[in-house]
This record gives structure tokens, sequence and C-alpha cells, in this order.
């Protein structure tokens, strides 16, 4: 081997032996995404978010949103995990729907992704959690649900809802008309699918 090969080799481990060394801290070093965390950052939009609207809007994409004084049931999830865990559904939902479209409800009359809405409709999002094998059984027991779960639930049996599960069994943090607020709600209307997505633990 000649001196110039045998000293491109030698550039090459040494930059991806330092790169290891860089990365491996920082993947140590990193947050625990921890229901705690979750729960805290959806209780923030408690007072925040005062208004419940579900008027479409054109959002920018990625990080798009409404203003927080307003929203929907599932903008608490989307604002949860962003401001916890910096994890956008918008952006997440919208890829996974530009690849497989045709797994996701076709109820809206839609016929390609529409990345200022699919992530703020509730069955995409539990499509979404499906296909990332974040569902789990539902229990009866409200004390077998674990903090950080996410609900959804049929309003009068036909409007789709979600939010999440907080730290007292039987409590949530939803937006379900006033705001975001939490409440002993969990078993308010029927229960339609439970998920556990992107937690440690």
């Amino acid at each position: 081997m000649d001196d110039s090969k045998q000293d491109l080799r030698s550039r090459r481990a040494m930059l991806l032996g330092l790169g290891a060394g860089l990365a491996w801290p920082t993947l140590a070093a990193g947050p625990r995404r921890s229901a705690a965390t979750l729960i805290e950052a959806a209780r923030r939009q408690i007072g925040v978010t005062r208004a419940y609207d579900p008027a479409y809007t054109t959002l920018a994409f990625p990080n798009g949103d409404v203003p927080r004084a307003r929203g929907v049931c599932t903008d608490v999830l989307v604002r949860a995990y962003r401001d916890a865990f910096a994890l956008d559904l918008q952006a997440l939902v919208n890829a996974d729907m530009r690849r497989s479209y045709a797994a996701y409800p076709h109820r809206w009359g839609l016929r390609a992704p529409d990345r200022s809405i699919d992530h703020r409709r509730v069955p995409n999002l539990a499509t979404f959690f499906t296909r990332n094998r974040a569902r789990l059984p539902i229990p009866d027991d409200r004390d077998a649900w674990r903090p950080g779960d996410i609900f959804t639930s049929l309003v009068g049996g036909r409007l789709p809802h979600t939010g999440i599960v907080s730290h007292r069994p039987g409590w949530v943090i939803h937006n379900i008309g006033a705001g975001a607020r939490e409440e002993p709600a969990l078993f308010d209307h029927p229960l339609t699918g439970r998920f556990r997505w992107a937690l440690d633990g």
C-alpha cells in the first residue's frame, strides 16, 4: 500500500473515532422522554389555550400551529410533544401519509396529504400511533392506565376526541370545548384507543 492511501485511511479512522467520541456523550446525556415531562408540557397549556376552535387554518410547515389561545383536542398532544421532546407530529404524520396514504382514513374527501390539517384529526393520529406500534389494550380499570398514555374516544358516540392521561387516576389533560384543562374525564365517553408513544418506559 502506498503512503497516500495509508495516510487517507489513518485520517478517516481518526475522524470516525472523533465522531464516535463526540456523539456518544451527547446520546448518553440526552434527556429522557418521560411521562412527567410530557404531562407538564400539556399542563402548561392550561390557562393559555382558552377556546376550542376547529376552523381550518393554513399552517406553516414544519412546526406550524394556530395561535395558542385556541385550538382543538389534537393540538394539546401536538404542542405537548413539541414542547417536551421537540417531536413534530405535523411533520411526522405528513411524512408517513406521503409514504402510505392508503393506510389512513379518507373520510374527508382529500386525495393527497394536507399538512395544515392531517395531524389535527384524531383518526389520523390514531392511525399514525398504530402504525408506530404504540397501540395498547384499553383497560376497564382506571388504575391500569399509565400517566402519559394517550386516549381516544367518541363524544356522543360520533365525534372523535383525544387527550393525555394525567398522574391522577381517571384524570386527563384535553380540550373538549373550553380550552385546555385537567379533569376527571377519562371515562366520560366511549373509549376507542389507548396509545403510548415516544416515551421511555
